[in-house]
């Protein structure tokens, strides 16, 4: 498919680059408008509400979904599988549900004929996507340290100077200026909101990892 060869290019640039050790990979030539993401955020937020499944400072609104199966973007299959270091022991416990990301191929219905669904098209046309969220991070709130099954690609669309995501000992801020970034979320880290303003981002599974050492 196009589609991985692709990333496989993308890998090797990566590689090319000595950058293997970076976390945090802000995507080249890809860049979105903001100001229209932000419009077409308030009109979606008018209509859905974020899914929060009674979890304190979570938040999730499902882009795509199992084509015809609307379960898929109900209940935790709108979290998922990640291992997490609970207590003094150390010892690594896996929480939730395991999700198939790759059969989330359909642009839920309500995001038809906005700017996310032209974000969504692009995408898909340069990554091979699972599910793409619109995540919502609670003022002073943080992450449990945990780790995914996968990286995560983040678009932010509403941030603030206190947000920052920790991956191991390195903290940034993905500012909201329409750039792409693909995080490491293999390894342990955690996203943490300082400011007093909620944090949302559009965010989705990257299912051929740029930060593998092989091909």
């Amino acid at each position: 498919m196009q589609t991985g060869k692709k990333l496989k290019d993308f890998t090797k640039f990566y590689k090319s680059m000595n950058i293997q050790s970076n976390d945090f990979y802000k995507v080249p030539n890809i860049k979105f408008d903001i100001f229209r993401l932000k419009a077409d955020l308030e009109k979606i937020l008018v209509k859905k509400k974020f899914n929060s499944l009674g979890i304190k400072n979570f938040g999730a609104i499902s882009l795509n979904q199992i084509p015809g199966d609307q379960k898929s973007i109900e209940g935790h299959n709108v979290r998922g599988t990640y291992w997490t270091l609970p207590d003094e022991s150390g010892e690594e416990a896996k929480r939730d549900i395991s999700i198939d990301e790759s059969k989330y191929t359909e642009l839920v219905s309500d995001f038809h004929n906005t700017y996310f669904e032209e974000v969504y098209n692009t995408l898909r046309k340069n990554f091979k996507l699972g599910r793409v969220r619109i995540l919502l991070k609670e003022p002073r709130s943080t992450l449990s340290w945990h780790r995914d099954p996968e990286p995560r690609l983040h678009i932010p669309i509403i941030t603030n100077p206190g947000c920052r995501m920790v991956i191991e000992d390195i903290a940034k801020h993905m500012p909201a200026d329409g750039t792409v970034t693909i995080t490491n979320n293999k390894k342990y880290h955690n996203f943490f909101n300082g400011g007093e303003q909620a944090r949302i981002h559009l965010v989705a599974c990257v299912l051929d990892s740029p930060f593998e050492k092989n091909d």
